[in-house]
């Protein structure tokens, strides 16, 4: 199977919503959303602030069954599309006295790449296929950060696409 091409993007904004949150993602030209659970939209914006946690949370949990394998996050890679259903890849390197330097690829719900790569600090990528196909939501973006400046929280809603 041919190597896909992937580009680097950024999390631009995460937004409560009725259901959850919305991740706005994309790289400079072009932002796309995807919607995730309301645990995994505010773990991630726990990340984002580094806010300490009294106990570790299930990402908290997972970092450091990887750090005591001598593994970490690699990248987070954004990588299929089908009907609003989003799908991922966490790429994990490990690194030992019993093995040399193993990269291992693990399916993954995207919201759940996308934390522990925040948390981690690991790129995130999106594959070109994926990132032609999905809808360009940059002006809406724009605009719920302009409502934002205003002082006036937006109205939750929208049709929302899972991860």
């Amino acid at each position: 199977m041919p190597q896909q091409q992937v580009i680097l993007v950024q999390l631009k904004a995460v937004v409560p919503t009725a259901n959850g949150a919305a991740l706005f993602l994309g790289p400079d030209e072009k932002t796309f959303v995807i919607y995730v659970d309301a645990s995994v939209g505010h773990a991630i914006n726990m990340f984002l602030a580094e806010t300490p946690k009294e106990r570790p949370l299930t990402h908290d949990l997972m970092a450091h069954v990887l750090a005591a394998f001598g593994a970490k996050v690699e990248r987070a890679v954004i990588n299929d599309v089908k009907s609003s259903t989003f799908y991922a890849r966490l790429i994990i390197s490990a690194e030992n006295e019993l093995h040399q330097r193993k990269i291992i690829e693990l399916d993954a719900r995207p919201s759940d790449c996308i934390a522990m790569a925040i948390q981690q600090k690991a790129p995130i990528f999106v594959s070109r296929a994926v990132l032609d196909e999905v809808d360009d939501a940059t002006d809406a973006l724009k605009q719920l950060e302009e409502t934002r400046a205003k002082g006036v929280e937006p109205e939750e809603g929208g049709e929302e696409t899972s991860d």
